[in-house]
């Protein structure tokens, strides 16, 4: 995300401003179990089957992956040791440092954390709110940073035409540009998109860039996700992964809810977006990778499982999406 979208939570229609800290982290079971029938016998019987197939043996061990956090921003950076030792101390076993949304500069602090904590990898782009900064020398510098062997990704790149800070057609040119750069570098793309007001025009824009592109060669993350069953089976089929944030844990997620249940568990991730969307119980505080733990309960309490085992299918498919080698 971007330092601008400090109202962001705003911009999702599941987003209520009134949370309740109080409230169960993922709505009641008695909404979740209400989206479960919505869905039908048969797909939730396939979903399940799909699921109970897909899960990793966890052993027992709780490690979180929280696979997108603006750690290195300005804001954060001073602070990221302090950050980074409460994220270890709640679970948390990786992190993705995503240097885009402050600047094509700030990238440069991504860079850093991954290059001086075993735990970090980096992420590195230009986001749609900056597209207007994309140039030859934007690309230049992605590109040495790329070459850092703990530069795992491209991004957050995409289209944002909810705000449109950059202009549309400087985002798709900017967008195409690293697609174009990840399918050379042979990195996966983590991918930010947001409908403009009343329509879901980002959405349908960027499965054809994507096709037009040939993304899938190197397929991604969709992150902070907020669209619908639709759009995530379309982007599962162009080997994009999906990724929730805090959003899940909203009072009014129910839709988005009903969503990540639908979805297998081998194709989903977790996130912060710290600083910002801090999960209920936290809302309104500024986020940190400590915090992830709370998407992982609440996608437990979607599909009925331990947080163990949502922890270790969502970091298995972390590690694997990003090609890091497993730790002990």
């Amino acid at each position: 995300m971007h330092p601008r979208d400090r109202r962001a939570a705003r911009a999702v229609p599941a987003a209520d401003e009134r949370e309740d800290p109080g409230r169960a982290r993922c709505g009641s079971r008695l909404r979740s179990a209400r989206g479960a029938a919505a869905l039908g016998p048969a797909r939730a019987r396939h979903a399940d089957a799909e699921d109970r197939g897909a899960l990793p043996a966890h052993r027992g061990r709780v490690r979180i992956f929280d696979s997108h956090a603006h750690v290195g921003a300005p804001e954060l950076l001073a602070e990221a040791p302090d950050l980074i030792a409460r994220a270890m101390a709640a679970d948390v076993r990786g992190i993705l440092a995503v240097g885009a949304g402050y600047g094509i500069a700030a990238n440069a602090g991504a860079v850093m954390l991954a290059d001086e904590n075993a735990g970090i990898w980096a992420s590195v782009g230009v986001h749609p709110h900056d597209a207007a900064q994309w140039s030859p020398i934007a690309e230049t510098a992605l590109h040495g940073w790329l070459a850092h062997s703990k530069v795992v990704a491209v991004g957050e790149c995409g289209l944002d035409y909810w705000y449109e800070h950059s202009p549309r057609d400087a985002q798709v040119e900017a967008l195409r540009a690293q697609i174009r750069l990840a399918c050379a570098v042979d990195r996966p793309l983590v991918i930010h998109v947001r409908n403009g007001r009343g329509s879901r025009d980002a959405l349908d824009e960027i499965l054809a860039i994507f096709d037009e592109e040939g993304a899938e060669r190197v397929g991604g993350v969709i992150h902070c996700f907020t669209g619908d069953e639709p759009f995530a089976r379309e982007c599962l089929a162009r080997d994009f992964d999906i990724s929730f944030s805090g959003i899940l844990t909203f009072k009014n997620s129910n839709e988005l809810r009903d969503v990540a249940k639908s979805l297998p568990l081998s194709r989903l991730l977790v996130e912060t977006d710290a600083p910002l969307l801090a999960p209920v119980p936290h809302r309104g505080k500024r986020n940190e990778p400590a915090w992830v733990g709370h998407v992982v309960d609440c996608l437990a309490e979607l599909h009925g499982r331990s947080r163990a085992e949502i922890a270790a299918a969502t970091d298995e498919r972390a590690r694997t999406r990003f090609r890091i080698e497993d730790a002990a």
